[in-house]
């Protein structure tokens, strides 16, 4: 690409850029997955550490988020250098990313006094947490924040998000088929967790050297066209947080996206619980199989979300897909161990769900980003998609602590050599069923409330688009 600053270039993207651009969110999500799934399992039934404290030492990392995200966002807005804004941040962060998520997977021995173990772990484990969260948002938040600069096209940035969201997903069917065949070969637990981790470690930094790789000539071109984009933002971090919290449709965004990624993460986080206390399935590939189940569907309907967002927009895709995914979340707390065929043919219906939950809030962010521009005059990208993947975050730490915690307080009851299944008392099958069932439920009709209010079409999208174009051509 040998565009100069007095060539436009094209808002549509080529087949390459779209595919590095995707591969970028292939090692965030294969780590990403792996955590959502089986990091809590992990911390109560290898690690030893109570529910309570496991729930706990995850949620700290993530209210630390609650500086770290903005505090990346801000300075990654702010940062000049010959690679632009975003990729010193990807390239700096990427290998020790994989370290940090490696470093998750070993189980120290702090003391033979099993209460000074207990919080020789729980320390351990909290540092980690905030340590690699830290990393995961160096990394990510940079990557997610080229999406508006990449293009200004409406339904292009749909499309441009189908890639990624198809990468981010393949990445996490990726990694449920690799916990399978792991599990296979290493039937010691322990050593089975060491070797996932040492292999997604591998797998989630690669994919990062290649999203730079195969995107920066599209970058370097659009920074000679539109250098405003990689212009540093002059706003003070606290009045930067006061003008997005006072962006109207972005609040709407973040609510449904909020609504959404709660009710995945909390369902995630209780599946490995419910698979194996409630339908009482304990092969390796139990859980695996149902999570496959869902995210294989997610991807392979994401085209055709795709697709139905330009015609019914992204307001009547998101209903469309939420309509499917309250049945089956719904239908989750009715069913009776033994049922397998419906297990499945609920997780498919979760599927088509999921996949909109992928693409639309994702797709509706950098729309809201421009309403910002227009209204502030500078490209913002950092602090907007900093406050998304904080909540992001922030909303598995209080689905992973509150599915834990009630856990512990219903008397779970950990699994042993002897007894790798143990039958659970009625409380805990019960909170068990109530956190896969009617709570994520509930947050989906919120978020189906909140998307029918939501301002931003397409229309108002190119009455936004025309009056930056005026604004640049023929400044005041």
């Amino acid at each position: 690409m040998n565009n100069s600053a007095n060539e436009p270039i094209s808002e549509k993207l080529d087949l390459k850029t779209k595919i590095a651009y995707g591969a970028g969110d292939l090692g965030p999500a294969i780590t990403a997955n792996i955590l959502i799934f089986y990091l809590s399992p992990f911390l109560t039934d290898v690690a030893g550490l109570n529910p309570g404290l496991a729930g706990q030492t995850q949620l700290v990392g993530k209210v630390w988020d609650a500086v770290n995200d903005p505090m990346v966002g801000v300075m990654s807005d702010k940062t000049r250098s010959r690679l632009g804004r975003r990729y010193p941040w990807i390239l700096a962060g990427a290998i020790p990313f994989g370290f940090f998520f490696f470093l998750q997977w070993i189980v120290p021995k702090f003391s033979n006094n099993p209460d000074g173990q207990q919080w020789g772990l729980f320390w351990y484990y909290t540092f980690i947490s905030i340590a690699f969260g830290w990393l995961y948002t160096v990394v990510n938040l940079p990557y997610t924040a080229l999406t508006p600069e990449m293009t200004q096209d409406y339904d292009e940035r749909t499309s441009l998000n189908s890639y990624r969201f198809a990468f981010s997903i393949g990445g996490s069917i990726l990694s449920v088929v690799l916990v399978g065949i792991i599990g296979s070969m290493f039937p010691e637990v322990r050593q089975r967790y060491l070797v996932i981790g040492a292999v997604c470690a591998v797998l989630g930094s690669l994919p990062l050297f290649w999203c730079v790789w195969g995107t920066f000539d599209r970058m370097k071109a659009i920074g000679l066209q539109r250098p405003e984009s990689e212009q540093p933002v002059s706003i003070p971090i606290a009045q930067q947080i006061k003008i997005a919290l006072s962006n109207r449709p972005f609040l709407f965004v973040v609510g449904i996206y909020l609504c959404s990624w709660l009710s995945f993460q909390l369902t995630a986080a209780i599946i490995p619980y419910f698979v194996g206390s409630w339908m009482r399935l304990n092969s390796p590939w139990a859980v695996p199989s149902v999570v496959l189940a869902v995210q294989l569907t997610a991807m392979l309907v994401l085209p055709l979300w795709n697709a139905a967002s330009q015609r019914i927009g992204k307001r009547g895709v998101y209903a469309a897909g939420m309509v499917l995914w309250i049945i089956a979340q719904g239908g989750l707390f009715f069913l009776q161990p033994g049922q397998l065929t419906l297990m499945y043919v609920l997780a498919v219906m979760s599927g088509f769900g999921v996949s909109v939950a992928y693409l639309i809030p994702w797709s509706m962010l950098p729309d809201v980003i421009e309403l910002d521009e227009l209204q502030t005059g500078q490209r913002r990208e950092g602090i907007f998609y900093s406050f998304v993947t904080f909540l992001q975050k922030v909303s598995l730490g209080i689905a992973v602590a509150i599915v834990l915690q009630s856990l512990g307080w219903a008397g779970y009851v950990k699994p042993t050599e002897a007894v790798q299944l143990p039958v659970q008392p009625d409380e805990v099958l019960l909170a068990i069923r109530l956190s896969i069932g009617p709570v994520p439920t509930i947050a989906l009709l919120i978020g189906m409330v909140l998307v029918y209010f939501y301002p931003i079409t397409r229309e108002v999208h190119a009455e936004i688009r025309l009056k930056l174009h005026e604004r640049k051509h023929n400044p005041s």
